[in-house]
């Protein structure tokens, strides 16, 4: 009889067997398989976007949306609205920092257009940010460029990086008088570069600039805190890494901050000081933000640091098939893993990427993000805990024959 879950991580913490701890890894991730409910007809390797969420998680939602719909008025209001309050706290908990510091929002966007735009900044004020950051955000400054004549710096990224300390200095070379804000990702989304964030905001801190960080991709993708980076401000999406339903995102702003960020849609002045200011976005279904909780508590049975471990395995099973192909090349140093986790992006030379990822769904439904932006063209792969060796297996001999000239029609 197969190990219950639970049982099955305390059998893996403890145990000082290799060989019975391996079995136990075994059950263990295939139990988390037949927890997503998938369309198994499909290999999912683009959960960088979003996430399917756990049937537990769901589970809480349709319950919560069948509660709300017997009377609205009163059970979305007074009975389940209250509930965010445990989301904010569990989400807080996760992120290391003060229930006065997390507001609960649908999205990353909606997390960082808040202080995108709300944040005080004359004409000639600088926004150094890179070419690399994601286009929403980047079209937000935009914005805010052709409003108030603010000014818009990308800096140039070369890839794959070597030595993530040159990112530092790229920053530190940027900086002058003018500059006010530091934008960053901590995962970028088009290489799957894991940014020095902590660094670039210490730098930020030092020359008296805010710093932004864009957490769409990180947050419970691999273990970290804000202390670990050390950020005025957070935005990530909930329906990414952590298994939220899709409409779940989260903003931290340090509490001596939020009195200066005006909220994207108003809020009382006896609000300035409050973090739900950023949460008054009218009537919604508080059922959606309750479900949080369940993938809180799915995440903390798994653990990061054993999910960024097999993430980064999942990766390196097809990665070490193909990588000794002098066509393949990688948006990151593969040979650092504390520079990548979850999200990897490859090219193969000669070849045009948007046509594989055509020929991997239409011929084999395996779902791929092709990639071309700035200065890359490539390919982003993003498996998650649910995918099986087999899969990434048929993945790998998929790339290999493409690779043997056994497929036709892909060349660029």
């Amino acid at each position: 009889m197969l190990a219950t879950p639970m049982q099955t991580f305390s059998v893996l913490q403890n145990t000082e067997n290799e060989k019975h701890k391996s079995l136990n890894e075994n059950d263990l991730w295939q139990s988390i398989r037949t927890e997503f409910p998938m369309d198994r007809t499909m290999i999912n390797l683009n959960n960088g976007g979003v996430s399917p969420s756990p049937r537990s998680v769901m589970q809480a939602l349709h319950t919560g949306l069948d509660y709300a719909n017997q009377a609205p008025a009163r059970n979305i209001w007074q009975q389940q609205e209250p509930g965010l309050e445990r989301v904010r706290q569990g989400i807080a908990q996760v992120f290391g920092v003060s229930n006065e510091e997390i507001a609960i929002t649908r999205n990353a966007s909606e997390s960082l257009h808040h202080i995108q735009m709300g944040l005080t900044l004359q004409k000639g004020d600088e926004v150094l940010t890179t070419e690399h950051d994601y286009p929403r955000m980047l079209t937000a400054w935009e914005q805010r460029s052709r409003r108030d004549g603010i000014i818009i710096k990308k800096i140039p990224i070369i890839i794959p990086v070597m030595d993530p300390m040159d990112i530092v200095n790229a920053f530190k070379q940027a900086i002058n008088k003018k500059t006010k804000v530091i934008h960053v990702s901590h995962v970028a989304f088009c290489s799957g570069q894991i940014y020095p964030v902590k660094e670039i905001c210490m730098l930020a801190k030092e020359n008296g600039i805010e710093c932004i960080v864009d957490g769409a991709h990180s947050f419970a993708h691999f273990p970290f805190t804000q202390e670990d980076l050390q950020c005025d401000f957070f935005g990530t999406s909930l329906h990414k890494w952590l298994y939220a339903p899709v409409g779940n995102g989260m903003l931290y702003v340090a509490k001596d901050k939020i009195p200066s960020i005006w909220p994207l849609m108003a809020a009382g002045p006896e609000m300035n000081d409050s973090i739900k200011k950023f949460e008054e976005i009218g009537t919604h279904p508080a059922s959606l933000h309750n479900a949080v909780t369940e993938a809180i508590a799915f995440n903390e049975r798994v653990g990061l640091e054993r999910k960024a471990s097999r993430l980064r395995e999942l990766q390196l099973r097809w990665i070490n098939r193909i990588k000794d192909d002098t066509r393949v090349s990688f948006m990151t140093n593969i040979k650092d893993s504390t520079q990548w986790c979850g999200l990897m992006v490859f090219r193969i030379e000669g070849f045009d990427h948007a046509k594989i990822g055509e020929y991997l769904f239409n011929t084999h439904r395996i779902i791929t993000t092709p990639i071309k932006y700035a200065n890359i063209d490539g390919i982003r792969i993003t498996p998650n805990i649910y995918i099986s060796d087999s899969e990434i297996d048929y993945f790998a001999e998929i790339l290999l024959s493409i690779l043997r000239g056994q497929v036709k029609g892909l060349q660029g």
